[in-house]
């Protein structure tokens, strides 16, 4: 979109977007954009707010005021949480409480039991919704969790599958392994989605504990292109706090 808008600035047609990822409109440098706090496919806000909702567009169209940019500003307010996202009452366990420590554990020994345990929600998920977008690898989750294993190794490495090299199956794998978190949270008796949902996985899951493993390595590989991949791995700016991250790290 930030190409578009200096395309259509060009023909005279002044632009203002929105932007999720701050650094990608650091990089484009639309003409007008305004960057906002909220979760990824949510650019107004939660759904159902239509006070807040207009609240952000009118500050997305006070950029068109300013004569020419690039202007990049930041919305004020974070997100209201929709009473549906904040209710977990009804939510049964999605985890044994009686496992046993992390520290008796490896870590691929704790991603594995927690997938295992995880597969019966999952599956009751996929047969209430008639679907999944699980599986884009073509592997099962035991599989695209040794994938991503694979590159904490010195070197980082990761096979070659169905003419995907490493680094592809690699982006591939670990947007496989958090659908397959997030679809098996919709299939407890009272699912919960949005902030919640980003919360629980980035915050109380083992697997959330391997993308950051990942992230760390990459980000010490000699190769600048898999730097780039690791910096890249998708974790939401609203969980940086959380995680102790930054732009570079």
């Amino acid at each position: 979109m930030g190409a578009l808008g200096h395309y259509l600035e060009s023909e005279g047609l002044a632009t203002a977007s929105i932007s999720l990822i701050r650094l990608h409109t650091e990089k484009i440098r639309p003409p007008r954009a305004l960057w906002v706090p909220f979760e990824l496919g949510r650019p107004l806000g939660v759904p159902g707010d239509p006070a807040f909702q207009t609240r952000v567009l009118h500050a997305l169209l006070d950029l068109l005021t300013v004569q020419s940019g690039p202007v990049l500003a930041d919305y004020p307010e974070d997100t209201p949480q929709a009473a549906s996202e904040s209710d977990m009452t009804g939510m049964a366990c999605l985890l044994r409480l009686d496992a046993p420590p992390v520290g008796e554990e490896t870590l691929e020994e704790a991603v594995l039991r927690e997938i295992r345990e995880l597969h019966p929600w999952y599956d009751l998920a996929s047969e209430r919704r008639g679907r999944t977008t699980f599986g884009v690898c073509g592997l099962p989750i035991e599989d695209v969790a040794r994938v991503l294993f694979g590159w904490l190794s010195e070197p980082s490495s990761g096979p070659e599958i169905a003419g995907l090299a490493p680094e592809e199956l690699l982006k591939v794998a670990s947007e496989d392994l958090k659908t397959f978190y997030f679809e098996a949270a919709g299939g407890q008796p009272q699912p919960f989605s949005g902030r919640p949902l980003a919360d629980w996985f980035w915050g109380e899951t083992v697997a959330a504990r391997l993308l950051l493993a990942v992230r760390e390595r990459l980000g010490r590989d000699p190769d600048p292109v898999r730097r780039r991949i690791g910096l890249g791995l998708t974790i939401p700016r609203d969980q940086w706090l959380r995680l102790g991250l930054t732009e570079n790290s």
